[in-house]
């Protein structure tokens, strides 16, 4: 059925449908995969002397990741040596199903370092996949733990994975040698059970494991005022489902804000902080880079602390789960 398709497509093939063959798209998908229908995203492109204008299509969807790579590289490549220091130049790799075996994530390694310019820090496992084919993950861990023990990559770290499963890959890397440097998981105010008892924070704290917290802000919902209308676009609906049932966290947020005279944003971030992790923010705007640096200022007091978790477990709503984290 595949063959007989066109090489092009025919007028017929255009009718009923909307022409976006002209619009740099994003998918989930890693720019090896098959096919890249699970889901898209698009936006205005703009040219840059990083990324010139190409032919587009199926080959071109991964073309934004592979700019934003490429533009990384070339801030890190232009920090001093002392600048460079300073900075954990990182990526994740997926365990998508045709990426097998030990050598199944070097060919998607060797990609992503010669965007980033040739030197990365840290290499991380994207997900485990423990609930749908537990006898994948290892084998490509145990790769990634040749490219550190090689010296191709600093570290190593892993993302999206639970407390059992993070001591089962911990201690295979361990009776490697290879130091696992992190865990990445989804940790926010609006989803705490990273930091619940038995979470992986604890874990984490007795392995000597580093805890970062991916989406801090809840996609902005952490970062807005009381009755703020909700945003356009993908997020629209989550946020008219959680915004309405949060307003006592929204309006304690607010008051430690005023006490501390900082922002809700600020506020969000260090009580990440304040359970040990370290959260990673996405940045769009000056603004937002200011703020987020002069949250790392100051710090909350035990009681701030405990008023945010008591308020955060007792909500009705939380953010969605990722349907890839392990148990």
């Amino acid at each position: 059925e595949a063959a007989a398709l066109p090489e092009r497509l025919r007028a017929a093939d255009r009718r009923y449908r909307v022409d976006l063959s002209d619009v740099a798209l994003v998918t989930i998908d890693g720019e090896d995969a098959r096919d890249f229908d699970d889901a898209v995203y698009c936006e205005p492109w703009s040219e840059t002397p990083a990324m010139p204008a190409r032919k587009r299509g199926r080959k071109g969807a991964a073309d934004a990741v592979a700019l934003r790579e490429a533009l990384l590289g070339q801030f890190c490549g232009a920090l001093t040596p002392q600048q460079r220091q300073g900075v954990c130049l990182a990526t994740k790799l997926a365990p998508f199903p045709w990426r097998l075996g030990r050598q199944g994530l070097h060919r998607a390694f060797a990609a992503s370092r010669q965007r980033l310019g040739g030197q990365i820090d840290r290499v991380q496992l994207h997900w485990s996949t423990a609930r749908y084919a537990p006898w994948q993950d290892g084998p490509l861990l145990d790769g990634l733990a040749d490219l550190v023990r090689d010296g191709q990559v600093g570290s190593l770290g892993l993302s999206n994975v639970g407390p059992q499963r993070l001591r089962q890959l911990h201690g295979r890397l361990q009776r490697q040698g290879v130091t696992l440097a992190s865990l990445q998981v989804q940790l926010s105010l609006l989803a705490p059970e990273a930091v619940a008892p038995g979470g992986v924070a604890e874990v984490c704290r007795e392995l000597g494991i580093g805890l970062i917290a991916y989406s801090p802000l809840a996609l902005g919902l952490l970062s807005r005022q009381v009755g703020a209308p909700p945003p356009t676009g993908p997020r629209r609906l989550l946020f008219a489902r959680l915004q309405p049932r949060i307003t006592p966290l929204l309006t304690l947020l607010a008051a430690i804000a005023h006490e501390r005279q900082s922002s809700l944003a600020a506020v969000a971030l260090n009580w990440c902080r304040s359970h040990g992790a370290m959260p990673i923010v996405g940045l769009r705007s000056v603004d937002q880079v200011d703020t987020a640096a002069a949250a790392a200022q100051w710090q909350l007091s035990e009681g701030e602390r405990q008023a945010l978790d008591q308020v955060a477990t007792g909500l009705p709503v939380g953010m969605p789960a990722n349907p890839f984290s392990s148990r």
